[in-house]
């Protein structure tokens, strides 16, 4: 029988599980278990690459129950849903399958039990057990939601007879512990949604203008939430607060902050047919993730991309939506933009869930279809973002070329606009490991207005995708463009430093602009003005400083008051102190273009002279009036210098890391924006100086989930990283 329902679902193509009843045809004896069904998960139509006819497990390698010991019956082959850890095939000597909580082998005869969801993942039993414990009742590894939950100790007296059933671990009683297989209550199935929906890979449309309408109500919640005006903050720092009367400067720095505010946290709810609309002041997100499934990803690089997809499709509310894109030969959408109900999310996982590793790397075609689902869908939600993550060179669409002109222009062209045509959607790119192609990918971000981040351990990419998140679920501000305006006649610019965002001076250097976009709440941006100051009398005043953008949420546009720029001109000055404000972002600035001059040198082979630079910038930013105060930017921006100098030690090493790590460290301070930066220790606080509140508790989240699952997993070096996320940043 079992025979018969596999072949008819592979002939199919279907991808879907079925519990299918043991009998005597099956020519099997019977397990001294109790179990009564057996998990049949059949290849995937995506799977072609794994055919051969050992691809299907057995009823004993299957069976969703505990097992464990010496002479238990363990599978020999993968099953489709096995998150990417590859088994191998000559028998269960062999068996190497790696345990999706604690990341170490499950080998039988160890003396661990093993435990087999009915998800068909395989964790040791203690493992899971306090996984459960600690309130968990879905996979660790796809999120998919358990019917029975298994955990150690005595049967509970509020489980009469027949409500659960109980097998001894290993096989005997275990000082009265049994494992105990409880049953949880069947969610009710509402009339969008059937219980145990299947889901099947999205086929590709010709148009991909069939994405999930956005309901309705919740939009009208999230207008009337809005209970205060929040309002961006400014704030000016000149150079010198006084000028003796007689001076004048030809190059006089004005500093100009702004600070987003705070995001509110005063949650409603309203009860919907299909799951709750959580009522919030943010802006809702349509997010595309774009991911590299190519063979490269295979085994514990895609159970843990997997384990980090399942932690934001959780994290996402009812009126975000997503679409996911997998890449590797070729490129396909699992399923359009959807909104994440709790039925949106159980789908969601489930299609993750589905993906197996092989091919090359396509890394245009999976942007071409982000970007596709972007442009061609009916509905939008106030922030659009796009993550890409990949761990390798594409080997199909850009030719690679040496040295700094690897970056591909090839990918800029494939890039969506926002609704009002005016900048691109930011793309969020994620390098993973020591192969992927950090300076094309870095261009990608660049040209988009999205950071670049460099993944070096695989253990890090929940908590990178979660500081990402935390901030995209924050924006406050939209299209924040700032103004400059000369207040004196002989008052004219002479520069702007952005960084990297748009900046512009007038033909007659009395007006400027920067083009800021989208901020997150609590974010900053400084700005470096510089202005020519003639000689004057009692005060003279210098510029003023304005805003404006769109609220998001209110969808209205905002103009916020000037500020003025003015500097007192005493007789004489007899002791003149430079503002400690401007100092600092005049050392992180300089610092940034010794990072990118250094990487120029780099990839011409001159490594002895890049890090001659960066020693060069260390010394003189600890040199400085910032650096000698005991500035903590400094201090960081010192020893990340340090870092890139050990990273350039020799060719191999600049190439495995030291390219990635300083193109993810310009990206962070070019945009002034949090990136996650390899897996470094001693550049701690520089990853705290762009984080928000937001990030700061999604990857906290995100380590409390980690932790609570991987309770003897984590290594001294891993908790480090930890470290260096957490910290909340420097308050002004």
């Amino acid at each position: 029988m079992e025979s018969r329902w596999r072949k008819a679902k592979m002939s199919l193509g279907l991808n879907l599980c079925v519990y299918v009843p043991r009998t005597l045809d099956d020519g099997d004896p019977p397990s001294t278990g109790s179990s009564t069904a057996v998990l049949v998960s059949p290849v995937t139509s995506s799977s072609s690459a794994a055919t051969s006819t050992n691809t299907t497990p057995t009823a004993e390698q299957s069976m969703g129950k505990v097992k464990g010991g010496a002479g238990a019956l363990m599978p020999t082959t993968p099953t489709p849903t096995s998150a990417g850890l590859r088994l191998s095939k000559s028998g269960s000597k062999s068996f190497k399958k790696t345990c999706a909580i604690c990341l170490t082998t499950m080998k039988p005869g160890q003396g661990h039990a093993l435990f087999t969801a009915e998800c068909s993942h395989i964790f040791h039993f203690h493992c899971i057990a306090t996984n459960v414990k600690h309130g968990s009742n879905s996979c660790p590894v796809c999120r998919t939601k358990w019917n029975e939950l298994p955990f150690h100790g005595p049967l509970p007296a509020e489980f009469p007879q027949g409500s659960a059933r109980i097998n001894p671990v290993n096989g005997h009683h275990n000082g009265g512990q049994m494992t105990i297989l409880r049953p949880l209550p069947r969610a009710r199935s509402s009339g969008r949604l059937h219980h145990m929906t299947t889901l099947l890979p999205d086929t590709d449309h010709s148009v991909f203008n069939d994405d999930e309408p956005l309901d309705s109500l919740c939009e009208a919640n999230e207008g009337s939430q809005q209970g205060f005006l929040r309002t961006v903050e400014i704030k000016t720092y000149p150079e010198f607060t006084e000028l003796p009367e007689s001076t004048s400067e030809r190059n006089f720095t004005v500093l100009v902050h702004v600070k987003a505010p705070l995001a509110q946290t005063s949650q409603t709810t309203s009860n919907l047919q299909d799951g709750n609309c959580l009522s919030t002041t943010r802006a809702p997100v349509d997010l595309i993730t774009v991911l590299d499934v190519s063979g490269s990803m295979a085994g514990t690089k895609l159970a843990l991309l997997k384990r980090a997809m399942g932690f934001v499709i959780q994290n996402l509310g009812s009126s975000d939506r997503l679409s996911v894109i997998a890449f590797s030969s070729s490129a396909r959408r699992l399923f359009p933009l959807r909104r994440m109900t709790e039925s949106g999310r159980q789908q969601s996982l489930q299609a993750v869930n589905s993906l197996t590793s092989n091919g090359g790397t396509n890394i245009a075609e999976g942007l071409r279809k982000g970007s596709k689902v972007i442009e061609e869908r009916q509905a939008k939600n106030p922030v659009c973002s796009i993550i890409l993550l990949s761990d390798g060179q594409d080997t199909y669409t850009v030719s690679p070329t040496a040295g700094v002109h690897k970056a591909a222009p090839e990918y800029c062209t494939l890039l969506p606009y926002t609704t009002d045509g005016r900048q691109h959607v930011p793309v969020h790119v994620f390098g993973f490991g020591a192969d992927h192609d950090s300076a094309s990918l870095h261009s990608i971000s660049q040209t988009s207005g999205g950071t670049f981040s460099f993944i070096e351990t695989e253990a890090t990419i929940q908590d990178a995708f979660a500081q990402c998140i935390g901030g995209l679920l924050s924006v406050v501000a939209q299209g924040l463009h700032v103004k400059v305006e000369s207040l004196h006649p002989d008052v004219h610019f002479g520069s702007i430093r952005s960084g990297s965002y748009s900046s512009r001076i007038t033909g007659d250097k009395r007006n400027g602009s920067i083009d800021v976009g989208d901020m997150y709440a609590e974010e900053e941006r400084d700005f470096l003005v510089s202005v020519n100051v003639p000689s004057g009398y009692g005060e003279t005043a210098l510029l003023k400083v304005g805003c404006d953008y769109k609220d998001p949420l209110m969808k209205e546009t905002i103009n916020m008051a000037d500020v003025q720029v003015k500097i007192s001109r005493p007789a004489f000055v007899s002791v003149q102190s430079v503002s400690v404000e401007v100092d600092r972002q005049k050392n992180r600035l300089h610092a940034a273009e010794v990072m990118a001059e250094a990487r120029l040198s780099a990839e011409r082979g001159d490594l002895t002279h890049a890090v001659s630079l960066l020693e060069d910038c260390r010394r003189m930013i600890m040199g400085s009036a910032s650096g000698q105060s005991g500035d903590r930017l400094c201090q960081a921006l010192d020893a990340e210098l340090k870092e890139m100098q050990e990273r350039m030690a020799n060719r191999q090493r600049y190439e495995a890391s030291g390219r990635a790590y300083m193109l993810s460290g310009l990206s962070s301070h070019s945009w002034q924006r949090a990136t996650a930066r390899g897996d470094s220790t001693d550049s701690e606080s520089l990853i705290q100086a762009y984080q928000t509140s937001s990030m700061v508790d999604m990857v906290l989240r995100s380590q409390t989930m980690s932790r609570s699952t991987t309770p003897c997993s984590t290594t001294p070096r891993q908790m480090r990283h930890v470290k260096s996320f957490s910290a909340r940043p420097q308050p002004r």
